[in-house]
């Protein structure tokens, strides 16, 4: 089995997105996420660019050159959209009328966009 579609499929499944909604989110087509999973065509390096951007992975990761997903000169901090599910969860996970539920709430989104409390 070609480790490149393993490593793309397991970077997708690990956050728990359809095929569909990964395609819409890196601007190709549900099929075309399919085929390169399944091995059945190659993604371009325009592409693969994408996923990396997308999953901040290295290309070394995808192509199975390493095992540590940041391969030799990243660090894994994955990037929360303001629309993102995961926000969306937070917000309804905390109650809007507790004035501590709220510095909670905020403390956690700042930790999960990468920055700390000043």
């Amino acid at each position: 089995m070609n480790i490149v579609g393993v490593r793309i499929k397991g970077l997708r499944e690990g956050v728990r997105l359809s095929q569909k909604d990964l395609g819409a989110k890196l601007g190709i087509t549900q099929s075309a996420v399919n085929r390169y999973e399944n091995n059945q065509s190659e993604a371009s390096y325009q592409t693969l660019l994408k996923y990396v951007d997308y999953f901040d992975v290295s290309l070394d990761y995808i192509y199975g050159r390493t095992d540590q997903p940041q391969g030799k000169l990243y660090d894994f901090k994955p990037k929360i959209d303001d629309n993102d599910d995961m926000r969306l969860f937070i917000e309804m996970c905390f109650d809007p009328n507790s004035p501590m539920s709220g510095k909670l709430k905020d403390t956690l989104l700042q930790v999960m966009k990468g920055g700390g409390e000043s």
